[in-house]
């Protein structure tokens, strides 16, 4: 592993107090952060606006390293899944999520990306494939940011949205996550939109909490599942250290900091939590939170046994918190064939690996 900090992973006000370190200013900080973010340079003897004494202490100190594209499933006008590998070998996923085509079959030019926050997970959603093997480790700032930058690369896409809800819990990894999302949000970052930008959790309620005290604020989605502790419990391991009493408390308190609407996630799994009365519950909930629902039929996982509730179910259970005054969505999961589910793509390699390596 290379002993420069990859220079992906360090804020304008970091490379600030860097130059300044080094007989420098903030506008060569501006320049470097102009040159990687908006001209795309990849190598620091290209950054002409500086001059070459602060080109080579900017070699000697930092590297612009992007993780090697391993895989990559999909096609170019459809949801598309990369696998990376990272400098210690450990694979971590992504996936772009081009905007789904309107009934006349135009589109926005609305671009998503999911990115992963760490290798692995430890909370252990039941219905997803990222904690089967649990936790490996954080990713770094630098790591998460590399994502978003190699995928632009490959896709030669403007990226428009960035969501957290790639492998790992996010507000696991604050430390490195918060200057993350002041790079991806940075005028002299990747210069997204902070209401574009998403933060997924599985109800870490203090965290939630701290997330909402970021001076520059981002939207936060709740991956819900359940809408009483009975239901929840079944499916989502971090509801026996905070429950949805608690978890609702600091959403409430989140939005009182926020304006941005808090989705509610909930995946619907047949005979688990898609009974009509949990989402008589969730409704109730998510009004007098102001929040958004947003339904997701279960994406099957191997190596889990649970079923994906029928297409007429979803739809009456979507309708049935809809028409209680909630704003609902219900997005048939795209990405079936390219085994969509978080860390799926991960696992298989992981598993090729092993094997090989017995051979």
């Amino acid at each position: 592993m290379s002993a420069k900090q990859n220079i992906l992973g360090i804020t304008r006000d970091g490379l600030a107090d860097f130059f300044t370190q080094h007989r420098g200013s903030a506008f060569h900080a501006k320049e470097v952060m102009e040159a990687v973010y908006r001209n795309d340079v990849r190598d620091f003897s290209k950054v002409e606006s500086i001059t070459e004494r602060y080109r080579a202490i900017l070699n000697e100190h930092f590297s612009i390293e992007l993780p090697q594209i391993v895989k990559v499933q999909g096609s170019e006008d459809t949801t598309r899944k990369y696998l990376f590998q990272l400098s210690d070998g450990r694979y971590i996923e992504s996936v772009l999520i081009p905007a789904t085509p309107l009934e006349d079959g135009t589109r926005s030019n609305r671009m998503t990306v999911c990115v992963s926050s760490q290798v692995g997970c430890a909370y252990g959603c039941k219905f997803c494939a990222s904690g089967l093997d649990g936790l490996t480790r954080n990713l770094t700032t630098a790591e998460i940011i590399s994502q978003l930058v190699a995928i632009r690369e490959h896709s030669g896409k403007v990226i428009t949205n960035v969501v957290f809800m790639g492998m790992g819990e996010p507000l696991a990894n604050f430390k490195n996550l918060n200057p993350a999302l002041d790079i991806i949000t940075g005028h002299w970052g990747l210069h997204l939109a902070p209401r574009s930008v998403t933060v997924s959790t599985s109800g870490l309620v203090p965290m939630i909490r701290k997330l909402a005290e970021r001076e520059n604020q981002v939207s936060l989605a709740i991956s819900l599942h359940g809408a009483t502790d009975e239901v929840r419990d079944k499916i989502m391991p971090v509801n026996s250290k905070w429950q949805v009493a608690e978890l609702f408390d600091a959403l409430h308190y989140f939005a009182s900091k926020n304006k941005q609407r808090i989705t509610l996630e909930y995946i619907l799994i047949k005979g688990i939590n898609d009974e009509l009365e949990q989402a008589e519950i969730l409704a109730e909930k998510a009004k007098k939170l102001g929040g958004f629902v947003n339904l997701i039929p279960y994406n099957t996982v191997e190596g889990l046994e649970w079923e994906r509730p029928s297409d007429e179910h979803c739809k009456l259970f979507r309708d049935t918190v809809k028409n209680l005054g909630v704003m609902t969505t219900m997005r048939l999961e795209k990405g079936h064939d390219i085994d969509a589910a978080c860390g799926q793509l991960r696992l298989k390699e992981m598993k090729k690996t092993a094997e090989a390596a017995k051979a």
